[in-house]
């Protein structure tokens, strides 16, 4: 399994080891780590390597936020890193307490990809036409993504497992 972390996350694997498939072809991503994830399937299919499954936890859906708020986010990254990569994880645990994380070094352009990354659902398509399953798997109590957009979305292309007191992380409590 190949898996890529969130936004400034590093080694998150193990929050996520009772959804994920461990299989060689699986590739697998937590919020920004999951547009890497389509990426590299979308590389992986282009040369012909075999990939069964596409996880995604969490994906970064931004796509229903307002400019505004993509503008503020920006902003206040620019501003304070530090504070807003604090604010950032308590809200991605919220509203359960914060467990520890190990971080990667992130940029302001690596934020903005995040932001303003549009899912398209011709290429989600695609995907699942050339036999990959397309898993995603999202928390009704997060407080990062439009976890009801994001199911609206991609419920058309991938089994959708909705987990109603689960946060961006998937936890409950």
């Amino acid at each position: 399994m190949q898996f890529y972390n969130g936004f400034s996350l590093a080694n998150g694997e193990h929050f996520f080891e009772a959804f994920l498939d461990t299989s060689d072809f699986c590739i697998a991503g937590f919020s920004y780590g999951g547009i890497k994830a389509i990426q590299e399937v979308q590389k992986r299919l282009e040369n012909n390597l075999r990939v069964d499954k596409l996880q995604l936890l969490s994906p970064a859906f931004f796509q229903t936020k307002s400019e505004k708020f993509k503008r503020l986010q920006l902003m206040g990254y620019t501003r304070n890193s530090a504070l807003y990569l604090k604010q950032f994880m308590e809200l991605c645990f919220a509203p359960y307490s914060q467990k520890s994380v190990q971080h990667a070094t992130q940029t302001k352009e690596e934020l903005e990809e995040l932001l303003y990354y549009e899912w398209d659902i011709i290429t989600l398509q695609k995907i699942k036409h050339a036999g990959v399953m397309i898993e995603v798997y999202l928390g009704g109590e997060d407080k990062i993504i439009d976890a009801n957009g994001a199911k609206e979305f991609f419920q058309e292309v991938a089994t959708v497992t909705f987990i109603k007191e689960a946060n961006h992380f998937l936890q409950i409590n």
